[in-house]
């Protein structure tokens, strides 16, 4: 392997090997249904950019943030954080209700968005076919809080394993409810803006990834929704099928589209440093017996255990 800055996570740790996944596009879009529920963390975000029209442009800086953060270097990482926090540090919302006017950076909302983002990696990946220990699935939740300190967060007061992050989506339920910003959220994910020409894929492709990255939620964000979704089960045999399809185009091919983090990675560090999930099956994955994890989707309370 090369010589070159590892970053924050370096290529030994399940991040490394995770993000690289192709299912971490329906995972992000998950993410944003999930966080959309928690009425002061949206509206800090509708309030304080044109997300109508520009709602493409913040998934895909969202999307680069995090390819920064898991493949670029140190100094990269860090001042993609500095940035972060530089930004939500002058920004507030208005809670229509009460008038009253509070930071986007407040602890509770940046722990909102954290905790939202990471369930949806671990249950899109987890039920698409991505093959992760209980002890594995703890270590990416412990990795992820040094995401959570680049925007601004106590790594200490962030969930260190997946039993913590399940318990604090019980704690956190009451505070959920579908507003009209969630609303909104759901209209664009639904049928986001987009060139007349492209309609026809839009409603063949991207309306499916949409439709299972919503049904990938748990059950209780779809009664807030007020829109069903398929059996639990059905979900996920169909994010094994999407993932085996999406796995099935090259790597190569798809970290050629830009930024093209990976490939900048591997130039850096050597072609070792290659994200694969088959690293995650060595010989102390192999034993490894379960641990303290637990399958957290949003808050259940059932074993960590295999998909399907």
């Amino acid at each position: 392997m090369g010589d070159g800055d590892e970053g924050l996570f370096g290529p030994d740790s399940v991040t490394w090997q995770m993000h690289g996944d192709p299912v971490m596009w329906i995972a992000g879009v998950r993410a944003l249904y999930f966080q959309a529920l928690h009425p002061r963390a949206v509206r800090g975000v509708i309030q304080n950019s044109d997300f109508r029209k520009d709602a493409w442009g913040r998934l895909l800086r969202t999307a680069n943030f995090v390819g920064t953060i898991t493949y670029g270097t140190t100094e990269a990482a860090e001042k993609a954080g500095a940035r972060v926090r530089a930004i939500h540090r002058h920004l507030t919302a208005t809670d229509p209700d009460s008038g009253e006017r509070y930071g986007v950076d407040e602890p509770d909302l940046l722990l909102w968005v954290h905790c939202a983002e990471i369930d949806s990696y671990l249950q899109v990946g987890h039920r698409s076919g991505f093959p992760l220990t209980d002890r594995q699935a703890d270590a990416y939740v412990d990795e992820q809080r040094e995401a959570a300190r680049l925007v601004g967060l106590d790594p200490a007061a962030v969930p260190a394993d997946t039993a913590g992050l399940a318990a604090y989506f019980e704690r956190v339920r009451p505070e959920l409810a579908a507003g009209p910003e969630a609303y909104e959220v759901d209209a664009f994910l639904r049928r986001p803006p987009i060139h007349p020409l492209l309609v026809p894929a839009r409603e063949v492709l991207w309306r499916r990834v949409a439709a299972l990255a919503y049904a990938a939620l748990p059950p209780y964000a779809h009664l807030l929704y007020g829109r069903p979704a398929p059996a639990p089960g059905t979900v996920t045999r169909r994010l094994r099928a999407t993932g085996s399809i999406l796995r099935a185009v090259p790597a190569e091919l798809r970290w050629k589209l830009p930024p093209g983090h990976i490939l900048k990675a591997m130039a850096r560090l050597g072609p070792e440093a290659r994200p694969s999930p088959y690293k995650l099956r060595g010989p102390a994955a192999i034993l490894d017996e379960a641990g303290r994890a637990r399958r957290i989707d949003g808050g259940g309370g059932t074993r960590w255990g295999k998909p399907g």
